[in-house]
């Protein structure tokens, strides 16, 4: 989308605040808890401000709901989100994950059969649904961490706890199924404990691209997306630039320098700012939504809706598909990431995804296009600011 010099003037400033929400399916996908030490999130506000149009548009788009549907979803999803933490505390040592339902419209917890009574009417004391089954959390996490010390072929695309099944699912490219290697991975992690194999259609890959032209911004010949402001700069990909490089605009005026980055292992880093930019708490809507203040970072459940806006294919919607994943890259292995089912391509990488107006976190990769279809990869916001001691710019 082409704007005028003026109006793009003002467009810089609030896509370093994190205006470029996904940026292409990359290297990790899972997702994960924020990290001890992370800071904390921002209840969600009782108004939801981003109830625009627009935004009804894309939800009826991507994930084919009217708009009365989608407001009922989204009231939904801001309540599941409150009630997840303390759903999780009261299950205790039975916990074994929870979930968005979006048939039901409330967050599903899950507990092992040792669950006391008590722990039980606790849960369900906060609104939540409750099921019980055979592995807890701890023990789940447990099992994906033993797959984490393996080294995984080409043909494995990563794995993820799943806790409405109870397993560790590994995700496998199809056409690699029968492949030794992969036979031999498979056998050792069904070792490591309950795992569950699902075939996908190709390997995951980042999605930062060459200078082609387009927002916003640009190391050497690369480019990607902005992800959220923070005071001081903003967030993004650790696959698209290393500490020390500099970062040009979309007008390829100097912006600022990588302060801290990572990757693989994990897939984040962050630019400091300076030259005139400035930082704002706003995603980029790139004319298919109002651009979207950011009030916080309250994780969303497995199951909500979240939307992405990137440099390259703008605004997108899916759903949490899975936390805590480990992906398997050409480049090496991202952990803790979390998957959606939002569409991506390359240019798209280091940009927001957000949940009403929550920040979640800045694309790593995935795999399909906006064509036909996809799943990608992001890296929660949380953990990248409790990382390098960071505060989101919020509204």
């Amino acid at each position: 989308m082409r704007r005028g010099r003026l109006h793009r003037a003002l467009v810089a400033a609030l896509v370093l605040l994190g205006a470029g929400t996904a940026a292409g399916t990359a290297p990790a996908w899972a997702s994960a808890s924020s990290p001890a030490g992370a800071p904390a999130a921002s209840a969600p506000r009782a108004e939801d401000a981003s109830l625009s149009p627009g935004l009804l548009r894309a939800m009826r788009r991507d994930l084919g709901l009217t708009a009365p549907r989608a407001r009922a979803r989204l009231a939904a999803e801001r309540t599941a989100a409150a009630q997840e933490p303390k759903a999780r505390e009261a299950a205790g040592a039975a916990y074994g994950g929870s979930w968005f339902d979006a048939r039901a419209q409330r967050l599903t917890v899950a507990v092992t059969p040792d669950a006391s009574a008590s722990a039980v009417r606790a849960v369900r004391a906060t609104g939540a649904l409750v099921r019980t089954v055979a592995h807890s959390a701890r023990q789940l996490d447990a099992a994906k961490s033993r797959l984490d010390r393996l080294s995984a072929p080409r043909g494995v695309s990563g794995w993820h706890v799943d806790p409405a099944a109870g397993t560790v699912v590994v995700d496998v490219v199809r056409d690699r199924r029968s492949d030794n290697d992969v036979e031999r991975f498979l056998s050792r992690a069904r070792a490591a404990g309950p795992v569950t194999v699902h075939q996908v259609a190709a390997a995951a890959r980042t999605y930062a691209a060459g200078t082609v032209g387009g927002d916003p911004y640009y190391t050497g010949n690369v480019r990607c997306s902005i992800g959220f402001s923070v005071y001081g700069g903003f967030v993004t990909a650790g696959h698209c630039g290393q500490p020390g490089a500099g970062v040009s605009g979309w007008d390829h005026s100097y912006v600022g320098t990588f302060q801290g980055s990572s990757f693989p292992d994990n897939d984040y880093a962050w630019v400091s700012v300076g030259s005139g930019w400035w930082t704002v708490p706003v995603v980029l809507g790139w004319g298919t939504v109002p651009d979207q203040l950011v009030r916080g970072s309250a994780e969303a459940p497995v199951g909500a809706s979240v939307c992405r806006s990137g440099s390259t294919t703008h605004w997108h919607c899916g759903t949490v598909l899975a936390r805590n994943e480990t992906v398997n890259y050409s480049q090496g292995a991202v952990h803790q990431l979390t998957r959606a089912s939002v569409c991506a391509e390359p240019g798209d990488s280091g940009g927001s995804f957000i949940s009403g107006d929550q920040a979640q976190g800045v694309t790593s990769g995935g795999w399909g296009n906006c064509s036909s279809g996809g799943e990608t990869w992001f890296q929660p916001v949380n953990e990248i600011l409790g990382r390098y001691g960071l505060t989101l710019h919020t509204a």
